[in-house]
């Protein structure tokens, strides 16, 4: 597990390590330059750069972003590289790091230009704007981030691509398409999210002396990690000598109508997440589709849903389960009447969404301690909290977390980024994946993996959290073996257990 910190948090912690702990700021920021320095060290030698071709240009604000990127161009000039210094800005509106760095920077072999230089160079430092970006970028910089895409090179940002928003990812009206960003202490949470992640290229993250030594002076820690580790680490231990009844029973409250292949998919994702049993309430005429593609699994009409929810560890209600007043009925029942912990999904948002009774009956259910987890995508998001999707993707994380508040659930805010959060206010984003995930039927072999990770008894924001990461994973390997464009999402339940045992295509 790793975190991600935002701008209040990165500010805090950095303060923290300088006036608590007393590490000079000079000093964080040298080993931030030399951090720059060695990512692009390592990018020359891998390119096998001639000295000829080491020519580097910095384009430097006047800010700490900016100083870091003087400090950057001393030592590589040390090093025999051509260095320029395209320095913008007043100097009036300096920091007092700049201004430093400005000072001892005229010792070294440093061109300083104060317009675009004419010729090329292999690297272009991107050292405008730092973390504390809020506006949107205009006029003279605008100018400046375009002419910096448009010139050819290796482009490298320090911390964040100058126009990303380092907490939402949001473009600031012009921002920098780095090929890679080194960022310092925690990835920020704009290269995370999109579009910033697209802006960000690679992301190296360097510890440079902020890091979780500082957690206890600071206070706190971060709100919002996301997994790096072999996903079998995270699942529920298993007992050696246990048998069926040992490993969890699901039911799928599900596959109603037109729809038995969301069922299937549910249902086998469950299956190959480790759920000992399996048992599906649909329709009778889909009874025979359901357990000829999933032999394994049980089947219930779905009246009797309470003799269901009875034999099983969770339930997960909402994968083809349409908008029937029957299937409205069903959902209040389960809501209602039982306590098993709840995986909600598709169409059962959609019927929360549509009746204020059940959403604050959901609430209700939740706050009295129920483990309950809501799936949505954006579109369902909108519909749950009844803002636009625009208002939902101006800020992902804060509609999760209010909504999480709100119903008090966990919240799966599905999509490219897909981000995970509880009602206190912890958030989980998921950063494995692929673009073939985009294909009807991926979401409810994510509600089968959460639900057979809940049966085995993980708590609701774990079994969501690595169940979201799991289920990318899985949309990886597919990807490996069948393409992005040509992978479905039975190709996601069939890659589950090859993604749980560890193969070799994890190493990369």
């Amino acid at each position: 597990m790793k975190y991600a910190v935002d701008v209040q948090e990165m500010k805090h912690y950095e303060e923290t390590v300088i006036d608590t702990m007393g590490v000079p700021a000079l000093v964080l920021m040298e080993r931030a330059a030399m951090a720059v320095a060695e990512e692009i060290r390592q990018w020359a030698e891998a390119e096998d750069l001639r000295s000829a071709d080491k020519k580097i240009l910095v384009v430097a604000g006047c800010g700490n972003n900016g100083a870091d990127g003087l400090a950057v161009a001393r030592i590589l000039s040390m090093e025999g590289w051509r260095v320029t210094v395209y320095q913008t800005g007043p100097s009036s509106h300096s920091t007092r790091e700049w201004e430093r760095q400005y000072k001892i920077i005229g010792y070294y072999p440093v061109r300083m230009v104060s317009n675009w230089p004419q010729e090329e160079y292999t690297i272009i430092v991107d050292a405008l704007f730092g973390i504390g970006l809020s506006r949107q970028i205009q006029g003279e910089y605008a100018q400046i981030v375009r002419e910096l895409n448009r010139r050819t090179g290796y482009k490298l940002a320090v911390d964040v691509p100058s126009g990303v928003h380092a907490q939402t990812g949001k473009i600031m009206g012009e921002a920098v398409k780095a090929d890679k960003t080194v960022t310092f202490g925690w990835a920020k949470k704009g290269l995370l999210c999109y579009p910033g992640a697209e802006y960000a290229g690679d992301v190296a993250v360097r510890d440079i002396g902020i890091n979780a030594t500082c957690f206890e002076a600071a206070g706190k820690k971060p709100a919002m990690f996301y997994y790096d580790e072999p996903v079998i680490k995270l699942l529920p231990p298993r007992k050696a000598d246990g048998h069926k009844g040992d490993f969890g029973k699901v039911l799928l409250i599900a596959g109603f109508e037109q729809m038995p292949g969301a069922a299937i998919l549910a249902a086998q994702a469950a299956y190959h997440t480790g759920a000992g049993m399996v048992k599906v309430a649909c329709p009778e005429e889909n009874r025979g589709i359901v357990q000829a593609a999933a032999p394994e699994v049980l089947w219930i009409e779905p009246e009797n849903w309470r003799q269901g929810c009875q034999w099983a560890d969770v339930a997960a209600i909402g994968p083809g389960l349409g908008k029937s007043s029957r299937a409205k009925e069903i959902l209040e029942g389960v809501l209602r009447e039982s306590r098993l912990p709840l995986v909600l999904d598709a169409d059962a948002l959609n019927l929360i969404a549509g009746d204020m009774s059940l959403q604050l009956l959901t609430a209700d259910q939740g706050k009295s301690g129920r483990d309950i987890v809501l799936t949505p995508h954006e579109g369902e998001m909108a519909r749950l909290s009844g803002k636009s999707v625009s208002q939902i993707r101006e800020d992902r994380e804060h509609a999760a977390k209010v909504l999480a508040r709100d119903l008090h659930c966990v919240l799966v805010c599905k999509g490219a980024r897909t981000l995970t959060c509880r009602e206190q206010g912890e958030c989980c984003v998921n950063l494995r994946g692929d673009s073939g995930m985009g294909t009807a039927g991926s979401g409810d072999v994510l509600s089968g993996i959460i639900a057979a990770l809940l049966a085995q008894g993980a708590d609701a924001f774990t079994a969501a959290g690595a169940g979201v990461y799991l289920h990318g994973l899985a949309g990886e390997l597919a990807a490996d073996r069948c393409s992005s464009y040509g992978m479905a999402a039975g190709n996601l339940a069939e890659t589950i257990p090859l993604v749980l045992g560890g193969p070799e295509w994890m190493q990369k």
